[in-house]
């Protein structure tokens, strides 16, 4: 099917680049032609359906980079979870999945189910069987035996069960590895959130097996020794990254300057609800969390967007929320949208497919009104969703 979207401005790439009066002509799955309206339309077909917002912004589709489909974001997605049998859990997945694609979001990496549900989903949406964005999945994340998540079903011990973790999970048809670093604060009795979970050298077996199946790994890590661990050990992106030590904050320099140095990336997931984060710590807790990120975007760090959807307070819906947070921090929105779409999708691996609206690249698109760079808030007034060549919302 052929395709002919124009609008007041499409934004074609990172940092600020937009083309006034633009267009984007879609064959298939794939964009063919972008740039001013004048010169694109001419080569649309006669069948093309024609969509138009003269003063809209057409842009490339947003991409959350951490979520958890398989939990409700309610006060206790971990009973909800163990409460719901195979059947019931893989239509709430699919329902989440559609929230978020229905909002502008067309690419997702899971990072962290049961059961391989995300996997099973990840086909369903591919197929066209259901609704959804992209599926980027992780499976079952690795943990210690009683660590962090250890529910779902990841549990390793040693660096030979580690090995023969990540190999299960590449047979199962993971996207990527998911590794528990520290402990967590949805597991009340695993390890302390700072705590390292697992050593240096497990960590390197993690990343030496993932790599040899061609697959990145992602380090869950709040504490500031699993965070220099995991950096150590080559991992490709860090989650979460808030350098806790015991009973104060342990941000370390020499770190930071390696994650610039190996262009890792770093997902701070926050949540849609961080200002009632805010408000339940205390402006003077919550900035001197809140200013570590800025610091280290200050010191070159690539910053991704992630919601950590799932969790509680984490919705499915309200990745503009998230962003909203750098730009609470003082980023402008041009820098948030880049973090939302080609800087993510580079992280994540599907750089050369997806997060810019070019030639070639699949058509995952989002259609507001309103200018988003001038107010982030624009993103909310969806017009249309388009993810994979498949129109979803218009």
């Amino acid at each position: 099917m052929e395709f002919l979207m124009s609008a007041g401005q499409v934004l074609t790439g990172p940092d600020g680049a937009r083309t006034p009066d633009g267009a984007v002509l879609v064959r298939g799955d794939r964009i063919v032609s972008t740039g001013p309206r004048s010169e694109v339309e001419p080569q649309a077909s006669g069948e093309a359906v024609r969509i138009a917002l003269p003063h809209g912004t057409l842009l490339p589709g947003l991409i959350d980079t951490h979520v958890h489909l398989c939990f409700d974001a309610g006060p206790d997605p971990v009973t909800s979870l163990r409460e719901a049998d195979d059947a019931g859990l893989l239509l709430a997945m699919a329902d989440r999945a559609a929230r978020m694609l229905a909002t502008g979001v067309t690419t997702v990496r899971d990072l962290g189910d049961r059961g391989g549900m995300a996997l099973r989903l990840r086909e369903a949406v591919t197929s066209g069987a259901v609704s959804g964005p992209r599926i980027l999945a992780a499976g079952a994340p690795l943990t210690v035996p009683g660590g962090h998540c250890w529910f779902l079903g990841g549990e390793v011990s040693g660096e030979e069960a580690i090995r023969e973790a990540v190999r299960r999970n590449a047979k199962d048809g993971a996207d990527v590895i998911k590794v528990m670093a520290t402990g967590g604060g949805l597991t009340k009795d695993g390890p302390a959130i700072w705590e390292a979970q697992f050593s240096a050298g497990e960590l390197r077996a993690v990343v030496g097996e993932a790599h040899a199946h061609g697959l990145p790994v992602a380090a869950h890590a709040h504490g500031a020794d699993g965070i220099a661990a995991a950096v150590a050990a080559g991992v490709d992106t860090v989650e979460h990254c808030t350098w806790m030590g015991r009973g104060s904050f342990d941000v370390r320099e020499d770190v930071v300057a390696r994650i610039v140095e190996r262009g890792i990336a770093v997902c701070p997931a926050a949540s849609p609800g961080w200002r009632a984060f805010a408000e339940r710590f205390g402006p003077e807790r919550a900035e001197e969390m809140f200013s570590r990120v800025r610091w280290m975007h200050e010191q070159g760090v690539r910053l991704v967007s992630g919601t950590d959807a799932g969790v509680p307070g984490a919705v499915f819906d309200d990745l503009v929320s998230s962003l909203g947070f750098f730009v609470h921090l003082g980023l402008p929105p041009s820098r948030v949208i880049a973090m939302a779409t080609a800087d993510a999708a580079d992280a994540i691996g599907v750089g050369d497919d997806t997060g810019h609206v070019l030639p070639g690249r699949r058509a995952d698109l989002l259609l507001v009104d309103g200018d988003p760079y001038a107010d982030l808030e624009a993103l909310r007034a969806v017009r249309m969703v388009m993810a994979g060549g498949r129109l979803v919302t218009r």
